[in-house]
C-alpha cells in the first residue's frame, strides 16, 4: 500500500486529525503535521501500540498472549420414537465445549504475589500483638503501684484512727459504739467513680435534690458485687431521717396557673394546695385555674418564695421586646383610607391604582381590609383599604393602628355619616394625621362646602379656614385631583419624618389572614422593620413558621420585603389573628417554645374566663331556660370577616332571643362542621366560603340549614328573620261588639238568660266575653248560647236583640253590659 498522509489515513480510519497525531506520538512516532507521510511499518507500530494500551495483547508477536480460550461445538441427531401409528421425530442435538488455558508463568506469578501480601499481614499482626501486650504489661505494673499505694495510706489512715480512739475516753455504750462503726462508709464506697465527682452531695442518680436525709439509701438499686465478703450487721438507724431544715423553693408564677401545676412546682401534692385554699376561704378543684396574685399568696402560706413572671418574659429572653438598634432610613408611608360605606373608598383607589378591585368585591363593598402598594412618581405609597360597613368597626380600628396617615373619604353628595364620625374617632385615638378627600365632585348635587361645615362640628377644620386638616377634592370617576391628594399625603408624610431600621430582623403585623385550600394558611403582613427573606423563621402570635413563599398583591412572587411594604406570607402553621405582631426569629426551637406557650396562654384565659359555679349563676342558668337560642356556625375566608360577622350577629341578641356563636373560622366548610352543626342544631354560614363534597353529602343526609353569603347585609338581614320567627307569639285583644242587659230570664237548662240588644259591632258565639258591671268587670268567660227569636244564631249585628247565655255564669244582673273580644296575634319584630 502506497506512503498516505495522516489526514487522508484520519479520514480512512474516522477519527479527528489531532486525535490520530496525539496517538501518534504516544506511539513514538515523529510525526507533526497533517500533511506528512506514514507507511505500512509505521502503522502497525501505531496499531500494536493501541492493542497493548486497550489490554488485547499483539496478534504479530510483539507480546504473547496470556491466556487462549478454546470453543468446540459438536452436532449430533437424536431419533425420538412417537405415539403409535405416528412417525419417529429426529431432534438435531448441539454441543458446546469452551476451555480456557492461562500461561502458567502468570498464574505462579500471581500466587507469588499474594503469598507475599499475606506474609506482610501476618507481620503485622505480630507487631500489633506485642504492642498490646506490653501497653498491657504497662497497665498492670501502674495499677499495682497504685493499689500498693492505696494499702498504704489506709493502713496509715487506720493506725491514725485507732491511736485517736485509744486516746478518746470510752464514755459511749457499746451499742452506740456498735452502730458507729456500722454507719462508717466502707472502703469501697469511698472511690467515686469520675463522672460523679464534681456532683452535689445531695444529688440522685436521678437527677433530683433529695431532702436531708441519709444518703447513703439515695440508690434504688446496685450492682451485684462479684466476691462476697463477710456478714456485716445491719445498722440499727433507719434510712429516712426527718428533714433537719425546711426546703424553701422559688417557684414561678405566670398571669394564670392552675391548682396542679401549681402544687406540681411546689413538689406537693395538689390536696395540700387545696386543704390550704379552704383554710383561706376558697373552694377550688384540682383543674381551676388561679390568677397570679392569688397563686402568689398560696406559695408564701405554704413557705416558699412567689417569682412573678411576666407576661412576655420568655419574648424578653429571646430579645424580642427590645429597641430596634441600626441605621434608620426614610421609608414609604403606609396610609389608611376611611370613611363610609359607597363614599367611594376603593374606587379612588381603583384608579389610583389602575386596576379593577371594587368589581372584585361582592356588591362593590370591601369586605376585608385590601393592601396595596403604589409607585408614584415621587415615591412609594403603601394603602390599606378598611371597610366601610358599621359590622367592621374592629378592621377600621386596627387600620388606624398600623398607619402613617389617615385619608378619610367623604362623599360631596351626602356629607359626613355614621362610619365617618367612627373613622374619626379612631384616627384622633391612635394620633394619626387626616387627609380629607372629598369625593364625587362631579356630580351636580355636590356640596363640598357642606362637607367642611359638618367636618368642622367633628373637630375636623380645614387648612384654608385655620386648621392643620388638608383638603382636596377629587373625583374617583374622571380622576380629577388625585394627582393634587397624593401630592399632599407625600408632604404629609415629609412632615412625619417616617423612618425604619432596614438592616435588622423582620418585624411587623398582620393585616388579614385566611386558609388557601391549595396553598394552606396565607398571611397578609405589613412590614415595619427590617427585611423579611424567604427562608426566615417567622413568628406570628401564636403561630410559626418557615417562610415558603413570599407574593405581593398581583401574586407576584417576591425575594425579600422591605419596611412599609405589605406582602403575603407563605409557611405558617395556622392562620394568625388579625393584628398579631410579627416578627422573625433566629432560632426555630424558641419560636415553637414561644408559639406553644402562647397558645398554652389564650387557654388558660379563655378557662379563667368561665364563670364559677356560684349560685347566682344556677338562678340565672334556670332564667335562660325561658329564652331561646339560635345557634350558628361560621366559616369565612379571612380572619377579619370572621371577627366582624361574629361580633355583628351577636349584637342582634335581645332579652328573648340570644344569638351563639358556638364555633367561627377561616377557610372551606368541611365534614367536621357539619357533624358539629348536627349535634348543637345550628345554622352553617358560609361567608364567601363553599362547602366539600363530602360536608355537601351530609348536610343533604342530615337536613343541616346551609347558607352562602358574599355581602354582610345579606347575613344580618336573614339572621334578624330568624330571630324573629323565634320570638314568643304576642297577642292582642280586640273589641268585636258590646251586647247591653234588657232583661233575664230563667231557663231550666241553661240557667239564667240574658235578654239583650247589640250595641257596637257584633256578638258570635264561641267568642270569649267579659261581663262589666258599672264598667268593672265581674266575670270573664265565654258564650254558651246565642239565640234570636228560639233560633241558635252564630252571629248577631248591632241594632238586634238576643237572648245570650254566659257559661257557667247566673249572676247577670239588668243593666250589665256584655264585651265580646277576640285574640289576633301580632307580628312581632326585633
Amino acid at each position: 500500500m502506497p506512503d498516505v498522509t495522516v489526514k487522508q489515513f484520519a479520514d480512512v480510519v474516522g477519527i479527528p486529525v489531532e486525535h490520530l497525531l496525539t496517538q501518534l506520538g504516544e506511539a513514538g512516532l515523529t510525526v507533526k503535521s497533517a500533511d506528512e507521510t506514514i507507511n505500512d511499518n509505521e502503522k502497525l507500530k501505531l496499531l500494536s501500540y493501541l492493542r497493548r494500551s486497550h489490554g488485547e495483547g499483539d496478534t504479530l508477536g510483539a507480546t504473547e498472549p496470556r491466556k487462549i480460550t478454546l470453543k468446540r461445538k459438536t452436532v449430533s441427531a437424536l431419533k425420538q420414537t412417537g405415539a403409535q401409528g405416528k412417525t419417529a421425530k429426529l431432534v438435531n442435538v448441539e454441543v458446546r465445549k469452551k476451555r480456557t488455558y492461562v500461561k502458567r508463568s502468570v498464574v505462579l506469578a500471581e500466587e507469588q504475589e499474594r503469598a507475599e501480601q499475606l506474609s506482610v499481614e501476618r507481620e503485622a499482626v505480630e507487631q500489633e500483638g506485642v504492642k498490646l501486650k506490653q501497653e498491657q504489661e504497662e497497665k498492670l505494673r501502674a495499677e499495682a503501684a497504685r493499689i500498693e499505694e492505696e494499702t498504704r495510706l489506709k493502713a496509715e489512715q487506720e493506725a491514725k484512727l485507732k491511736a485517736e480512739q485509744q486516746e478518746r475516753p470510752k464514755k459511749e455504750s457499746p451499742g452506740a459504739a456498735a452502730a458507729k462503726e456500722s454507719a462508717k462508709p466502707a472502703p469501697e464506697a469511698e472511690k467515686k467513680p469520675k463522672w460523679r465527682a464534681d456532683k452535689g452531695e445531695r444529688d440522685t442518680k436521678y437527677g433530683r435534690e433529695e431532702l436531708h436525709v441519709a444518703t447513703d439509701m439515695a440508690s434504688r438499686r446496685k450492682k451485684k458485687t462479684k466476691f462476697r465478703g463477710a456478714a456485716v450487721a445491719s445498722p440499727t438507724r433507719h434510712g429516712f431521717e426527718r428533714p433537719t431544715a425546711p426546703i424553701v423553693r422559688e417557684v414561678g408564677i405566670p398571669e394564670t396557673i392552675t391548682v396542679a401545676e401549681l402544687a406540681q412546682r411546689m413538689s406537693v401534692k395538689a390536696a395540700e394546695v387545696i386543704k390550704v385554699m379552704m383554710k383561706m376561704g376558697s373552694m377550688v378543684t384540682i383543674n381551676q385555674v388561679l390568677d397570679q396574685d392569688t397563686a402568689a399568696v398560696v406559695v408564701e402560706e405554704m413557705g416558699h418564695t412567689p417569682k412573678l413572671l411576666k407576661e412576655n418574659a420568655l419574648e424578653m429572653d429571646l430579645g424580642l421586646t427590645g429597641e430596634i438598634s441600626g441605621e434608620r432610613i426614610s421609608r414609604a408611608p403606609v396610609v389608611t383610607i376611611m370613611g363610609h360605606v359607597d363614599h367611594g373608598k376603593t374606587s379612588l383607589l381603583d384608579y389610583i391604582r389602575r386596576t379593577k378591585v371594587a368589581t372584585g368585591e361582592a356588591g362593590g363593598i370591601t369586605q376585608h381590609i385590601g393592601a396595596y402598594h403604589v409607585e408614584t412618581p415621587k415615591g412609594m405609597i403603601t394603602f390599606l383599604d378598611t371597610p366601610g360597613h358599621a359590622a367592621f368597626t374592629a378592621m377600621r380600628a386596627r387600620g388606624a393602628k398600623i398607619t402613617d396617615i389617615v385619608v378619610l373619604v367623604v362623599a360631596a353628595d351626602d356629607g359626613v355619616m355614621p362610619q365617618t364620625i367612627e373613622a374619626i374617632q379612631h384616627a384622633k385615638a391612635a394620633n394619626v394625621p387626616i387627609v380629607v378627600a372629598v369625593n364625587k365632585i362631579d356630580k351636580p348635587e355636590a356640596d363640598p362646602d357642606r362637607v367642611k361645615q359638618e367636618l368642622v362640628k367633628q373637630e375636623v377644620v380645614p387648612d384654608d379656614w385655620g386648621g392643620d386638616t388638608i383638603f382636596a377634592s377629587v373625583s374617583a370617576k374622571t380622576g380629577a385631583g388625585v394627582d393634587a391628594l397624593l401630592d399632599s399625603i407625600l408632604v404629609q408624610a415629609e412632615v412625619l419624618e417616617l423612618a425604619a431600621v432596614k438592616d435588622c430582623l423582620a418585624s411587623g403585623v398582620v393585616i388579614e389572614s385566611s386558609l388557601d385550600k391549595g396553598r394552606g394558611p396565607v398571611a397578609t403582613v405589613l412590614v415595619q422593620n427590617g427585611t423579611l427573606r424567604k427562608g426566615d423563621i417567622l413568628l406570628a402570635g401564636s403561630e410559626y413558621g418557615r417562610v415558603r413563599a413570599l407574593l405581593d398583591e398581583t401574586g407576584k412572587s417576591l425575594t425579600e420585603a422591605t419596611p412599609s411594604m405589605p406582602v403575603m406570607v407563605l409557611g405558617l402553621a395556622g392562620t394568625p389573628n388579625a393584628g398579631d405582631e410579627v416578627v422573625v426569629v433566629a432560632d426555630e426551637r424558641k419560636a415553637r417554645e414561644i408559639a406553644l406557650f402562647r397558645q398554652g396562654k389564650f387557654r388558660d384565659v379563655k378557662l379563667a374566663r368561665q364563670q364559677s359555679a356560684t349560685l347566682e349563676d344556677v338562678f340565672s342558668r334556670m332564667e335562660e331556660g325561658k329564652i331561646s337560642t339560635l345557634n350558628l356556625l361560621i366559616k369565612a375566608d379571612v380572619q377579619g370577616s370572621v371577627e366582624a360577622l361574629s361580633e355583628a350577629l351577636q349584637k342582634l341578641s335581645t332579652d328573648e332571643v340570644k344569638v351563639r356563636i358556638i364555633a367561627s373560622g377561616v377557610g372551606g366548610i368541611n365534614e367536621s362542621d357539619i357533624h358539629l352543626a348536627v349535634a348543637s342544631g345550628a345554622i352553617v354560614i358560609g361567608f364567601n366560603t363553599r362547602a366539600d363534597a363530602t360536608a355537601r353529602r351530609l348536610v343533604a343526609e342530615e337536613g343541616v340549614d346551609l347558607r352562602y353569603y358574599s355581602v354582610i347585609y345579606n347575613v344580618i338581614d336573614e339572621v334578624r328573620a330568624a330571630m324573629t320567627g323565634m320570638l314568643a307569639p304576642e297577642f292582642k285583644e280586640q273589641i268585636i261588639g258590646l251586647a247591653a242587659v234588657r232583661d233575664v230570664f230563667k231557663s231550666s237548662k241553661l240557667g239564667a238568660i240574658a235578654g239583650c240588644i247589640v250595641v257596637e259591632g257584633a256578638v258570635r258565639r264561641n267568642n270569649p266575653i267579659r261581663v262589666l258591671r258599672d264598667n268593672v268587670v265581674v266575670y270573664e268567660g265565654e258564650l254558651e248560647s246565642l239565640r234570636r227569636f228560639k233560633d241558635d244564631v252564630s252571629e248577631v249585628r248591632a241594632g238586634t236583640e238576643c237572648g245570650i247565655g254566659v257559661k257557667n255564669y247566673n249572676d247577670v244582673k239588668v243593666g250589665d253590659q256584655i264585651e265580646v273580644y277576640e285574640r289576633v296575634q301580632v307580628v312581632r319584630k326585633l
